[in-house]
């Protein structure tokens, strides 16, 4: 996703604390780069990204308190044999930039995570240690995203993945927002990203249409 797009404005107004009105409203948007749409909930107002006409996805009736995430509504936008990726939680945090702790990898691209990056997000950078990995890209609608993994979760000792999250934000500059899709069944990384400061602000679901 080389270029920005309109629903970049909303995710870095809510990374600032400005979110949209909670009237239970939706917006539409264009389509994102590369032949991918979106579902994105914020608090009382959804927000998404299709070629649809704006009629053809009001007459749905999805609206900003849930229904705009429902499997039917979904896969209405992505035609019977579309993709539609899963639920996750948007999470976001500022970068704390000095001196990078992590060296950048460049024999990862076997590396589940940094396949699953590259087939939906541009400039992805590895990065990691004896930890793990994170992958920073340009994500969704342009946003600076990252996500993570450890390399022996089960045997992992305690507070590894909160410690190559915090590390991983200094590849970040000071102060700059970057965010992340958290997956809300996966406890453990969830609880790592917010006690590394990421706070959530919406839920989102990628889709890549088929409609025919």
């Amino acid at each position: 996703m080389r270029e920005s797009h309109p629903l970049l404005t909303f995710f870095i107004d809510a990374a600032d604390g400005r979110f949209p009105p909670v009237d239970g409203r939706v917006t539409v948007l264009p389509p994102l780069p590369g032949g991918l749409e979106c579902s994105v909930a914020f608090t009382g107002h959804a927000v998404i990204a299709t070629a649809m006409t704006s009629q053809a996805v009001y007459a749905q009736d999805p609206d900003g308190f849930g229904a705009s995430l429902s499997p039917d509504f979904l896969r209405h936008l992505a035609g019977p044999k579309g993709w539609i990726g899963v639920t996750d939680a948007t999470l976001t945090a500022r970068g704390t930039g000095g001196i990078p702790r992590l060296v950048e990898l460049t024999d990862a691209d076997d590396h589940s995570r940094v396949r699953h990056a590259r087939q939906l997000r541009t400039n992805v950078q590895v990065y990691g240690d004896d930890r793990g990995l994170i992958t920073l890209a340009d994500g969704l609608a342009g946003r600076r995203e990252l996500s993570i993994e450890l390399h022996r979760t089960q045997d992992s000792s305690p507070g590894h993945g909160r410690a190559l999250l915090a590390d991983a934000l200094s590849l970040v500059p000071e102060g700059k927002p970057v965010f992340a899709a958290v997956s809300p069944g996966n406890a453990r990384s969830l609880r790592a990203f917010l006690a590394c400061g990421f706070t959530p602000i919406g839920s989102e679901i990628l889709l890549r249409p088929a409609r025919g």
